[in-house]
């Protein structure tokens, strides 16, 4: 996962989690699991209800992966865990957008 975050880095992108946790938890999350990255908490699901990212009965947040461009438009989102490489593709991609 670290050299992944590196090649989003590199292309100057900054990744976050979000989930409706609370913030200890997200830090003890981090901690247990090594993320090279911040968990931001999504209080009362409102973040993943405006990317589309909640499981189907609204119980919580299915994973998924969005892109927010510069521009502040969605350049990529994909249900699940796409490959860094697909993701990376957009932003590179989205670099080319005004």
């Amino acid at each position: 996962m670290g050299d992944a975050i590196a090649e989003f880095r590199a292309a100057g992108t900054e990744p976050y989690g979000i989930n409706h946790g609370s913030a200890d938890s997200h830090r003890a999350f981090v901690e247990a699991q090594g993320f090279p990255f911040d968990l931001l908490v999504d209080d009362g699901l409102a973040v993943a209800t405006a990317y589309g990212a909640t499981k189907p009965d609204g119980s919580g947040i299915a994973r998924t992966v969005v892109v927010v461009g510069k521009n502040g438009r969605v350049v990529f989102r994909e249900a699940g865990a796409p490959p860094p490489g697909e993701v990376l593709a957009a932003i590179n991609a989205a670099e080319d957008e005004p």
